[in-house]
């Protein structure tokens, strides 16, 4: 006789984390992160060539 094997389970910790992640990062776009992010790079970037 063949041996049954264990129904395959789901595990749900990685969706649930990844239902985090993609909650948070919609509040941080819809708070604008992304442009207040991109215009702090853009100061670094000037700064170190020694423009502004």
């Amino acid at each position: 006789m063949k041996k049954k094997s264990p129904p395959a389970t789901i595990r749900k910790a990685p969706f649930i984390v990844i239902f985090i992640f993609l909650v948070l990062g919609a509040v941080g776009i819809s708070l604008g992160e992304p442009s207040r992010v991109l215009e702090q790079a853009k100061q670094i970037c000037l700064s170190c060539i020694g423009i502004g």
